[in-house]
């Protein structure tokens, strides 16, 4: 569902995976903020436009995807 609203080098609902990366490279707790706006949505980071929760993914699949989104050059 993702791909819906984000795309790998541009914004189209919500920011590009490598906008997300590049917020957070720096950031010690990247990986755990990724994982709490991806389970339970998020409001404000990027503007107006909300991040729906995706609280049907489980906590290993919403790691996965964090970490994977924190490699993206």
């Amino acid at each position: 569902g993702c791909t819906g609203c984000h795309a790998m080098a541009s914004a189209l609902v919500g920011p590009a995976f490598k906008d997300v990366a590049a917020k957070y490279a720096d950031q010690a707790d990247a990986k755990d903020q990724l994982i709490q706006s991806i389970r339970q949505g998020s409001k404000g980071k990027w503007g107006q436009m909300a991040m729906p929760p995706q609280a049907q993914l489980s906590a290993g699949d919403a790691q996965k995807l964090a970490l994977w989104v924190l490699k993206i050059k």
